[in-house]
């Protein structure tokens, strides 16, 4: 028996309570299945949906626990709405959930926000004339600073408010550790960019207009000194935007500031199948948490319809990142099996939810959340 990983599982609002139970069945599969994994799972409520009923985002041993105790956390999502379609905010105006993902994010200084970018088999793509051969790369993207850091205000006069004011805060410090991490997982995936096999890191910001992105490109010249392996490679945000169209083969890894990385990585994720595709991993020198980015979706919410393989490949980022950080081939290799069987689910192409229903797929019949769960537990076993 291996070594036992203690994880907090947070399903959250929405669609999260439908897709988290199908990786969590994907998980337990692969612990049936590896004599060598072993995990135990802490379940706590939260969201908007909590906060309606008891004044709170999420029970104050949560954290705690999250902090002291847990090796990696799993979100599903947070949001919700009022039965007249509003979203559920806090006495302050902000949504309630929130606090969920930013306590995680700024408490545990998870500082790299890691979004793969990866179109697999039997997921036809949004570019006309590319596919899985030309779409594989990991958006690096700073989590803890820029415009998400709670420096603003309004300026209101006689109850009008005239102004309002976001500071963005880019430090050396945030840039050199989430470009070293661009680095290094550059490394670790050793396969480099589709078009040529050349490991890249590519820099994205906005250095002929902002300070901070500057500073920010300034360091990334620093940092890329310590990897001589490691091609560079520049472009601001708007031209990456457009690039990251019309030829994502180009790229690697990307690594960019928080806002920015924001925006792009939905975008990004509309290129590798959609939202129901993209999974995300916020990681901190010690912790981490992992999660879908689709959102909880109140509109799909209840109806088992929900696309789960993004909170499944969630909870493969998660045991790839335990395997990396404790040198567990266990973990390991339950990565590449969870990853492997929605591969064979894809390819196969006749179990799939609604979204991915589209181009050579239009007359396949969508299949529920819990089916497509089910399908994946079943390839993890055979």
């Amino acid at each position: 028996m291996g070594r036992k990983y203690r994880i907090v599982v947070l399903p959250g609002d929405g669609i999260g309570r439908e897709t988290v139970p199908e990786a969590l069945k994907a998980l337990k599969a692969m612990e049936e299945v590896s004599s060598g994994l072993n995990l135990e799972f802490l379940e706590f409520p939260a969201g908007a949906e909590y906060y309606s009923r008891t004044g709170e985002e999420w029970p104050k041993e949560a954290f705690k626990t999250i902090k002291e105790e847990a090796d990696a956390v799993l979100l599903g999502a947070v949001g919700w709405n009022t039965p007249t379609g509003e979203a559920i905010q806090l006495k302050d105006g902000r949504f309630a959930g929130a606090g969920v993902l930013f306590g995680l994010r700024f408490g545990l200084d998870l500082y790299a926000n890691i979004r793969p970018v990866k179109l697999y088999q039997g997921l036809p793509s949004v570019i006309a004339d590319k596919g899985p051969k030309d779409i594989d790369m990991v958006i690096v993207r700073e989590n803890t600073e820029g415009l998400y850091q709670p420096i603003r205000g309004y300026l209101a006069r006689g109850g009008v408010e005239e102004m309002a004011i976001d500071s963005r805060v880019i430090t050396r410090k945030g840039s050199e550790r989430i470009i070293r991490h661009a680095f290094q997982l550059s490394r670790f995936r050793g396969k480099g960019a589709p078009k040529d096999g050349r490991l890249k890191v590519t820099c994205v910001d906005k250095s002929n207009v902002l300070l901070g992105c500057v500073l920010f490109r300034k360091v990334y010249d620093m940092v890329a000194g310590d990897y001589p392996d490691v091609n560079r490679d520049y472009a601001y945000i708007d031209a990456f935007c457009q690039w990251l169209i019309r030829s994502p083969e180009w790229f690697d890894v990307a690594v960019t500031t928080n806002m920015f990385g924001d925006i792009s990585t939905d975008l990004g994720a509309a290129v590798a199948g959609g939202m129901g595709m993209a999974p995300a991993g916020n990681i901190g020198d010690e912790h981490a948490m992992f999660e879908p980015i689709h959102g909880s979706a109140p509109r799909h919410a209840g109806k088992n319809e929900a696309n789960p393989l993004a909170t499944i490949l969630a909870s493969k980022m998660m045991l790839e990142w335990l395997g990396r950080k404790h040198s567990d081939d266990a973990c390991a290799r339950g990565a590449e099996k969870i990853e492997e069987s929605v591969m064979k689910l894809l390819s196969e192409g006749r179990t799939r939810t609604y979204d991915l229903c589209r181009g050579p797929y239009a007359n396949v019949k969508p299949s529920s959340t819990k089916a497509v769960g089910d399908a994946v537990t079943k390839l993890i076993k055979s």
